[in-house]
C-alpha cells in the first residue's frame, strides 16, 4: 500500500460524472493507504498543487514521486496535468480553495491551464443559504471583480445578464494572465450583453424570462457602472436608449428624458421632451444621468463620413434613432441641398468626413434664445457652430463648408427675434453702418459665434467669409442703405486686398459725385488716385480708396483711374524754384529737386492750386499747392501740412523735426 497526497476530506463531496467515479472516491476516502493500482501521480506540479487537488482527487501520491522507477515497475499511473484539471469540471468547492488552487498553479504554463473552472459570483441569498457557486470552463471572457468596485448585488444582476463573473473571494491574478478580463465599470458596461440588455430595455417588461431583469434593476444597474466608471456626456452614445422612468412613471429612451431643473428644461418649450422621475433624478445626480443622455444641456451628434445625399439625410421619426444618426438633427436634408449648391456638382454625392452638430434646436421656446445661445458659446457646443465641416469631394479634393448648427441658426429668429445672417452687430464695425440693420448684442460678447451666426461684425471678418465680398458690394449697390463718403473710402480700401479671383465684376458701384453718394454704372466709376485733377471731376463718378490701393482696386473691378483718365496738360508759365532742404529731410529721398511756381495754374481749361504732370514736375501757384504737390510726388501725402509750415516758417524746422520723434 502506497500513503496518499493528503488524507481524504470527509466535508469534500465531489460531483463525479458517473456513479462509478463517485463509487472509487467513496471508497478511497475510507482509507489512508492506496493501492498501486488505485494511485496517481500528477506530472509536472508542484508538492502545494498536489495538495490542493488531492483534497478533491484522493488517488494522488505526493508530488516528487513521478520519477521514483519503483513506481512504474508497481504501475502507477501518470496523470497530465491537463488531464487532472479536466476532472475538476463541474467540481463545486468553495471560493477560498479554488484561490488556493490558482496560487499553486501560478508558475505553470498558461498553455496547460486553458480549461481550469472559475467559480461564478451569484444571487447574495445562495451564499447565506451555504449554497456553493457554480462554475465555468476556462478563464476566457470572465470577468474579474476588482477590489470595491462591484458590490454583490450588482455582481448578481450581471450574472442574470449572461455575464460571467468570477467570484470576488475566488479572483486570482493567474485568471488575468489566462484570458480574465479586469471588471472595470467601463469594461463591464461595454460588454455585448450589458450593450444588448440596454438596447430592449423598453421591450423588458413584454418578453418573459424568469431571470432576465425588469427595467428598474437593469436602470439600477447600468446607472452603478456609469457611476463608478465616471462617464461624461457623449462617452458611450448607445446609453441614450437605456430605458428610465418619465415623470409619469412611463419608461422612455434616456436620450429622450430631460433633467428637472437643468439650463435644457428652463429653455425647452413647454411638454416638447418628458422630464425625468424627479425621485430618480434626485437619487442619482446630474452626471450619471447625462452620461446616459439625459438632457441638461444641449446634445451633441457625431456622426462620421456621412455621405451628402438628402433623400438619405432626412429626419427620422422612430421613437429613438442611433445617438449619432444625422437623421437627429432638424432640417437635415435642407441642409445638405443648400451644401450641394456650393459645392461642384459631381457624378456622386460628396462625403462629409465628420459632422459634429447640435441636436434640438427646434425645441427651444422663442422667449429662451439668450440662454440658449450664451449655451451654444460654450464648449463642447461652440466647436459644432464655428468649425467649418470638411468636405471630400470625389476627385480626393476637399472644401470646408459651413456647419449645420451655424447654418440652421442663421435662418431663425434667435436673436433679438430676428434672423441673425444679415444683421451688424450695433457696437461692431461702424464702417458697417447703414449697410446692415444693427442688433444689440450686449453681453455677447463673443466674435466669432457672432460670425457664426452671419452678425456682421467687421469688414475684415466679411471679406474673409465665403462670398462676403459679393455680399458687400451687392448693399453698396442698394441706394435704400446709406452709406457716408468716409465710408466708402474704408470699404473700397478693403476690398482692394482681395484676390480677383475671390469676386464677381459687378454691374453698379456706389460712387461719390460732386459731393454725394449714389449707385453709378460701373463702367462710368472711376478711381480717385490723383488729388491735383479733382477739381476736373464735376459730375464724374468717383470711388475714393488709399492711394496705395488704388491701382489694385482698379485690377478688381475693372475701372479706369482718374490720373490716367484726365487730361489736363499745364496751360501756363511759371518759374522753376528749388525744393528747400529742410523740406528734402521731412519728405525724405524721393522729394523733387524743384518745382515750378505759377502766378496762376491753369490745366484742362481750369484754375488749379496744384498740378504733376506725367513727366513728374510739379507745378503749383499757391504756398499749400507746393506742400501738397511735394508731398505727393514724394509719397507722403500725409505731410503736405508740415510742409506748409516749413514752407512758411523755415525757423521752425527743429521744433517740427523734435514732434516726428513721436510719429
Amino acid at each position: 500500500f502506497l500513503e496518499p497526497a493528503a488524507p481524504g476530506d470527509p466535508e469534500a463531496e465531489p460531483r463525479w460524472a458517473d456513479d462509478w467515479d463517485r463509487d472509487r472516491t467513496d471508497e478511497s476516502t475510507a482509507t489512508t493507504a492506496l493501492r498501486p493500482v488505485e494511485a496517481e501521480v500528477v506530472e509536472g506540479v508542484g508538492a502545494e498543487t498536489v495538495r490542493v487537488l488531492a483534497e478533491v482527487l484522493p488517488c494522488l501520491l505526493p508530488a516528487g514521486l513521478e520519477r521514483r522507477p519503483e513506481l512504474r515497475t508497481l504501475g502507477v499511473a501518470r496523470v497530465p496535468l491537463t488531464e487532472a484539471i479536466d476532472r475538476l469540471a463541474g467540481l463545486e468547492r468553495d471560493p477560498a480553495w479554488w484561490h488556493r488552487l490558482y496560487d499553486s498553479l501560478a508558475g505553470i504554463d498558461p498553455d496547460r491551464l486553458t480549461g481550469l473552472p472559475v467559480p461564478l459570483a451569484g444571487d447574495p441569498e445562495d451564499e447565506r443559504a451555504g449554497r456553493l457557486p457554480r462554475t465555468t470552463i476556462g478563464p476566457r471572457q470572465v470577468l474579474l471583480p476588482l477590489p470595491d468596485a462591484l458590490t454583490g448585488p450588482v455582481l448578481s444582476r450581471l450574472s442574470r445578464l449572461g455575464l460571467k463573473v468570477a467570484h470576488p473571494d475566488a479572483a486570482h491574478p493567474l485568471l488575468e494572465k489566462l484570458g480574465a478580463l479586469p471588471a472595470t465599470p467601463r469594461a463591464v458596461l461595454t460588454t455585448p450583453q450589458v450593450r444588448a440588455a440596454v438596447a430592449g430595455s423598453l421591450d423588458a417588461g413584454e418578453i418573459w424570462d424568469e431571470d432576465a431583469l425588469d427595467g428598474d434593476e437593469l436602470a439600477e444597474t447600468v446607472l452603478t457602472l456609469v457611476r463608478d466608471a465616471e462617464l461624461v456626456p457623449g462617452d458611450e452614445p448607445w446609453l441614450g436608449a437605456l430605458a428610465l422612468p418619465d415623470e409619469e412613471g412611463e419608461p422612455a429612451p434616456a436620450g429622450e428624458l430631460v433633467l428637472p431643473g437643468s439650463p435644457f428644461a428652463q429653455i425647452m418649450r413647454e411638454g416638447e421632451l418628458a422630464l425625468v422621475d424627479e425621485e430618480l433624478a434626485d437619487r442619482w445626480g446630474e452626471a450619471p444621468l447625462t452620461a446616459c443622455g439625459v438632457l441638461a444641456t444641449f446634445a451633441l451628434v457625431r456622426a462620421t463620413d456621412v455621405v451628402l445625399d438628402p433623400d438619405e439625410l432626412e429626419p427620422r421619426d422612430s421613437d429613438f434613432a442611433e445617438p449619432d444618426d444625422a437623421g437627429l438633427l432638424d432640417a437635415v436634408d435642407v441642409w445638405c441641398e443648400d451644401l450641394l449648391d456650393q459645392l461642384p456638382e459631381t457624378p456622386v454625392p460628396p462625403v462629409a468626413t465628420e459632422i459634429v452638430a447640435v441636436r434640438d434646436l427646434d425645441l427651444v421656446d422663442d422667449d429662451a434664445w439668450p440662454q440658449a445661445l450664451a449655451m451654444l458659446a460654450q464648449p463642447p457646443l461652440r466647436d459644432a457652430l464655428t468649425q467649418p465641416v470638411r468636405v471630400l469631394l470625389p476627385d480626393g479634393t476637399t472644401q470646408s463648408v459651413r456647419p449645420y448648427t451655424a447654418w440652421w441658426l442663421r435662418d431663425h429668429p434667435v436673436l433679438d427675434g430676428r434672423r441673425p445672417a444679415g444683421l451688424r452687430s450695433a457696437g461692431g464695425d461702424p464702417v458697417l453702418a447703414g449697410l446692415y440693420d444693427a442688433v444689440d448684442a450686449t453681453g455677447f460678447d463673443d466674435a466669432q459665434v457672432l460670425r457664426a451666426l452671419g452678425v456682421r461684425t467687421s469688414v475684415a471678418a466679411l471679406l474673409d467669409e465665403p462670398g462676403g465680398a459679393a455680399e458687400l458690394l451687392g448693399r453698396l449697390a442698394d441706394e435704400d442703405r446709406p452709406v457716408a463718403p468716409v465710408q466708402l473710402h474704408a470699404l473700397y480700401t478693403a476690398l482692394a486686398e482681395l484676390n480677383p479671383e475671390q469676386v464677381t465684376l459687378p454691374d453698379e458701384l456706389r460712387a461719390v459725385v460732386d459731393g454725394d453718394v449714389t449707385v453709378v454704372d460701373a463702367a462710368d466709376a472711376v478711381i480717385a488716385d490723383a488729388p491735383d485733377v479733382l477739381p476736373l471731376t464735376e459730375g464724374l463718378p468717383l470711388l475714393p480708396v488709399a492711394p496705395a490701393r488704388a491701382a489694385e482696386l482698379a485690377d478688381l473691378l475693372q475701372v479706369r483711374r482718374l490720373g490716367e483718365s484726365v487730361e489736363a496738360g499745364v496751360e501756363s508759365e511759371g518759374e522753376e524754384h528749388r525744393v528747400p532742404e529742410s523740406v528734402r529731410v521731412l519728405l525724405g529721398p524721393a522729394t523733387p529737386d524743384t518745382y515750378i511756381e505759377h502766378s496762376e495754374l491753369r490745366a484742362g481749361g481750369v484754375e488749379l492750386d496744384w498740378r504733376r504732370t506725367r513727366d513728374g514736375v510739379v507745378h503749383a501757384s499757391t504756398l499749400e499747392g507746393v506742400a501738397a504737390g511735394l508731398a505727393w510726388a514724394a509719397g507722403q501725402w500725409p505731410r503736405r501740412f508740415e510742409v506748409a509750415a516749413l514752407l512758411e516758417d523755415p525757423s521752425r524746422t527743429e521744433e517740427l523735426a523734435r514732434d516726428r520723434w513721436f510719429d
